[in-house]
């Protein structure tokens, strides 16, 4: 009974703004208008996503080592895991530091 009412209180404000029309779709009434973006803006915009992704999956191993290393229990093997954790956060840090150095590379290419 509990989660029902949990479920319910957190799917009621969701469920109310898709059934408006305006707020579901963000209607302001408005023209549309699309606009292509210059080759310096998509790159410069491209390089938020990978050093956002890396970090993020830096972040999800250096935890993931966190969990191993304390349940490891003294157990080699735990260690070894926790260890190979650790080098995976540490080059996915690294990768997110190199990020726009290599997608500076690629514009240069690019760009002629």
């Amino acid at each position: 009974m509990r989660l029902a009412g949990r479920v319910a209180a957190a799917s009621a404000p969701v469920a109310l703004s898709l059934s408006v029309p305006a707020a579901a779709y963000a209607n302001t009434g408005l023209p549309i208008s699309v606009a292509a973006n210059s080759l310096p803006v998509v790159i410069g915009n491209l390089q938020t996503w990978p050093m956002g992704i890396l970090a993020a999956l830096a972040t999800l191993f250096l935890v993931l080592t966190g969990v191993y290393w304390a349940t490891a229990g003294g157990d080699p093997v735990q260690v070894e895991k926790a260890k190979g954790a650790l080098k995976n956060a540490l080059v996915g840090y690294g990768l997110a530091v190199l990020a726009p150095v290599l997608l500076d590379i690629v514009q240069s290419i690019v760009e002629g």
